[in-house]
């Protein structure tokens, strides 16, 4: 027996789906955006199922707290490049499969460049700004989009942007989320989340990526499923047949200043610098490094502290609300010399 029948036999055995169907996954491009908790599942069963050509794109490097949710790598590969390991592993899963590493942050800069090579996009990031980016470069580009999103027992599966017709498309992610404010809703590292959900979402954005290819089943596009791993109950909220949110132009990427945890000690000693705390009263009580406290919902109520010359570092617990604070003042005061900490708190106790 052909070796490839063989591999893909127990796919190739379902109804409706047969050699053909296998044929087309061999020729089908998938770009996964974030190989974390998401991305690293979906990864490994697209690149079991044969897809022919898998990109993968991340500029992060694994760190501790990735570990129980992100099943590609290991405690020795803590401080190495996700991407790096995560092409390396899966090329062991699959020789046949072409792995395309793009170590780099996507920005509205290389978005377009990056996905136009791809037949369909997989959204494994965790933040609305890198959310809102694909969403739209997708639109633009009319390539469909499949949506994951994971917080502590509750995950949301969607597929974005279908194309109907010249016309007429799937709802995207601004016909379900228009406008989101970001610093009010923690991260996974912030609020938690349960590391078998991460697994299960993102088979499903597999799965999703599967059915599209192969033209089979249903998909989940003009709809949403939202799952409980508590109960293990799931529903699915319909939006609408057709995207009533168009999308004319990509938002362009604010480049937030960033300083290490390292620069950040060396600095600190020779008195170059001011820390400024950013988290609620709470969370400041609990632990912090120094610096004067400003909770992130009074920045603009102190704006002028931050005309001073002096350069001033701002971090939270994984730098999500530091980075947002980072925006606010540089849109009031852009000459102002202001800085994120770079993976924030979780960063500072690792090194």
């Amino acid at each position: 027996m052909n070796t490839d029948i063989l591999r893909y036999s127990c796919q190739i055995a379902l109804p409706g789906f047969s050699e053909e169907a296998q044929e087309l996954l061999q020729q089908a491009k998938v770009l996964i955006v974030g190989v974390g908790g998401l991305g690293c599942p979906a990864a490994q069963y697209l690149t079991s199922s044969g897809i022919g050509t898998i990109g993968i794109v991340d500029y992060d490097v694994v760190s501790m707290s990735n570990l129980h949710r992100q099943i590609l790598f290991t405690p020795a590969d803590i401080g190495r490049s996700k991407v790096a390991i995560a092409c390396e592993r899966l090329q062991k899963q699959n020789p046949d499969v072409n792995l395309v590493p793009h170590v780099e942050k996507i920005t509205s800069d290389n978005v377009l460049s990056i996905i136009q090579h791809y037949d369909i996009v997989v959204d494994g990031t965790d933040n609305f700004e890198s959310r809102y980016l694909l969403n739209d470069a997708c639109v633009l580009t009319g390539k469909p989009l499949v949506y994951g999103a994971i917080y502590q027992f509750e995950g949301q599966v969607a597929v974005w942007n279908i194309v109907y017709d010249e016309d007429t498309r799937s709802p995207n992610y601004r016909d379900l989320f228009p406008k989101v404010d970001a610093t009010q809703i923690p991260n996974c590292t912030e609020g938690g989340v349960i590391p078998t959900l991460a697994g299960i979402i993102g088979c499903m954005q597999a799965n999703e990526v599967i059915k599209y290819i192969t033209k089979t089943g249903e998909l989940l596009a003009g709809k949403v499923l939202i799952f409980d791993a508590q109960n293990m109950q799931s529903r699915i909220i319909k939006i609408g047949a057709a995207s009533k949110s168009p999308v004319r132009s990509l938002s362009a990427t604010v480049n937030i200043p960033e300083i290490t945890v390292a620069e950040l000690k060396k600095r600190v000693e020779e008195d170059a610098i001011e820390l400024v705390d950013v988290r609620t009263e709470q969370e400041r009580d609990a632990f912090d490094i120094g610096g004067i406290h400003i909770p992130l919902d009074e920045i603009e109520g102190y704006l002028a502290y931050f005309t001073d010359p002096k350069p001033k570092v701002l971090y939270c617990s994984t730098g999500k609300r530091s980075e947002e604070a980072v925006k606010l003042i540089l849109k009031n005061i852009p000459e102002a010399k202001v800085f994120c900490l770079t993976g924030g708190l979780k960063a500072y106790l690792e090194e």
